[in-house]
């Protein structure tokens, strides 16, 4: 009975290990991407393919990446559909330029603590969360693009003055 009990104890907890380590690789992926592009200005966003304003959301995204590549700025993706055939299916009708992951168990989603699809983070050249979006709207891309270009200037600006300190 002991070795049983022991034997059914060693395969649950090495199932637990395996969802762990499965559960964390979309973080893991993120938290390399973003650490692959320090420095830079990054625009985090947090999509799925129901979600009717990131039809709107990827072309935008495409062009600002291509506008504003040059002076450091990138896009990174984190799609949150179940299915990843939703995703790919969607991604085939609004192409992105940018690295997306896939996290279908919400992983990341929970660890930014979304309240609202699609949602967005714009991450300055530290890595700190500058501003956040819950939503995608038309009227607003002057605004979202004007915080892009800000946060490139500022942080441009402060990292040569703190090169000479």
């Amino acid at each position: 009975m002991k070795v049983v009990a022991i034997f059914l104890l060693l395969i649950a907890t090495s199932v637990s290990v395996e969802t762990r380590s499965s559960e964390v690789e979309p973080l893991s992926k993120l938290n390399g991407l973003i650490e692959e592009n320090q420095g830079k200005v990054i625009y985090l966003d947090f999509w799925a393919s129901w979600c009717v304003p990131c039809r709107q959301s990827f072309p935008w995204l495409n062009q600002m990446q291509k506008k504003y590549e040059s002076d450091g700025f990138v896009v990174i993706a984190v799609n949150l559909d179940e299915e990843t055939i939703n995703a790919s299916k969607f991604l085939q009708k609004w192409p992105a330029n940018f690295p997306v992951i896939y996290d279908s168990k919400g992983i990341t989603a929970s660890h930014y603590q979304l309240k609202g699809m699609p949602t967005s983070f714009i991450l300055d050249r530290r890595g700190n969360i500058a501003v956040n979006h819950v939503g995608f709207f038309g009227s607003k891309l002057t605004d979202y693009e004007q915080q892009i270009v800000t946060l490139l200037k500022t942080q441009s600006l402060k990292k040569g003055a703190s090169n000479e300190s």
